[in-house]
């Protein structure tokens, strides 16, 4: 199984998007996620501040600004 983790924040609509993007793919495709919320952390703020949300899978950093559906998909089914 996938470990997604999804860097954002609090605010942030686009994060808000990504996250429904990932409810919808998870109604298909079944993976862990953690939501980390990078606003109280400096040294996160300072790797992802300007490209939130960032999507991981398996400690990878494979989206950033949002999510596109159709490639999560494919990125989940290859393995």
């Amino acid at each position: 199984m996938h470990k997604l983790t999804l860097y954002g924040a609090p605010q942030c609509c686009l994060c808000a998007d990504a996250k429904e993007v990932l409810d919808r793919v998870r109604q298909r495709v079944d993976f862990e996620l953690e939501m980390v919320d990078i606003s109280g952390d400096p040294r996160l703020v300072e790797l992802y501040g300007t490209e939130i949300p960032v999507l991981c899978i398996d400690g990878a950093k494979a989206f950033r600004y949002g999510i596109h559906e159709k490639k999560l998909l494919q990125l989940l089914s290859k393995s």
